[in-house]
């Protein structure tokens, strides 16, 4: 079966995908950073057919499957949400129904944030529904957490999973997973190597230690106490202080922030990690390391797609149509 990643950022949707034998027969990126790291990924034989929005759809190869990761940030609980009205990130909806009904695709799987649902008081969503709908898609959706499917990440998205009408009848079914078997721990992915303490002479601990003096964590919070636990995830992306163990809060592209202990010292969480965070096999993280800046691979991890849950859908999906035995 072939696919195109549409809005590919750094291919995690893509590897989901192979992971099932499914074969890519191009992309869709207006991200030129994100494209770098794509093709030390994959390579350079699929054609980037750039922005969406002004696609001929005459001009893409034919193709069974799409998946997508439409931009969330008119979605987002921490954007402007004004969702369709925006005139670029919220239509590109749009963009994805014209091309899916021009190219007559069997299925889809599309990735947003969790805001969509309650957007608009739902009003958003149905509009969403009613458009796949009309293109002649059944459509079915549900809200995962990535943090079920084997990485130890906190991160909930929104999953819409198209499927031709034609080709089902009145009584198909498809069904979300809930989990998957796959146990990546925490241990498994704090695993770089570099040079991202924070040494007591830097400013940047300084700046931690006034963190930890601000109204909200003031009196509650001892450094030397903090310390004491290996890899306990400190997140400083709120005013106050959030701790967690076994797991990390949600990846984001443009909130940066997140420290963990490790050998009793303060340490930043790097882009390596944060790939090996959303399901991305340490093979590719490896092609990239010390070729691509940190700071960037921790914005396109922020906004990729969790590998793991991209593949666990679309093996349902290929279950529940029987194109796939398992």
């Amino acid at each position: 079966m072939t696919f195109m990643d549409f809005c590919a950022g750094i291919g995690g949707g893509r590897i989901g995908l192979e992971n099932l034998g499914m074969s890519c027969v191009g992309f869709s990126e207006i991200d030129k950073d994100a494209e770098v790291t794509y093709r030390n990924f994959f390579g350079n034989d699929e054609e980037n057919f750039g922005d969406l929005m002004k696609i001929n759809p005459k001009d893409l190869p034919d193709f069974d499957f799409m998946v997508g990761g439409f931009p969330c940030q008119t979605f987002s609980i921490i954007g402007n949400r004004c969702g369709l009205s925006c005139d670029e990130k919220g239509k590109i909806i749009y963009g994805l129904a014209k091309i899916i009904e021009a190219k007559n695709i069997k299925y889809f799987i599309l990735e947003n944030v969790k805001g969509l649902i309650n957007h608009d008081k739902g009003n958003t969503l149905k509009i969403v529904l009613e458009l796949l709908d009309s293109i002649g898609y059944k459509i079915y959706y549900d809200v995962l957490n990535s943090l079920d499917f084997g990485v130890p990440q906190m991160r909930e998205r929104v999953y819409l999973v198209g499927v031709r009408k034609d080709l089902v009848d009145e009584n198909f079914q498809f069904e979300f997973p809930k989990k998957s078997n796959k146990s990546l721990q925490l241990e498994d992915c704090l695993v770089d190597d570099a040079e991202l303490f924070l040494s007591e002479k830097t400013p940047s601990y300084q700046t931690f230690l006034n963190y930890l003096q601000n109204k909200y964590n003031k009196d509650i919070y001892c450094i030397d106490a903090l310390k004491e636990e290996e890899l306990r995830v400190l997140d400083t992306r709120q005013s106050d202080l959030r701790i967690y163990i076994n797991k990390v809060p949600t990846l984001r592209r443009g909130r940066h922030g997140i420290l963990y202990i490790k050998n009793k010292k303060l340490r930043k969480l790097s882009g390596y990690e944060s790939l090996l965070l959303q399901g991305f096999p340490k093979k590719y993280a490896n092609l990239v390391k010390n070729k691509i800046p940190n700071s960037k691979l921790l914005q396109q991890t922020g906004n990729a797609m969790t590998v793991n849950v991209i593949e666990e859908i679309a093996r349902n999906l290929m279950r529940a149509i029987g194109e796939k035995d398992d």
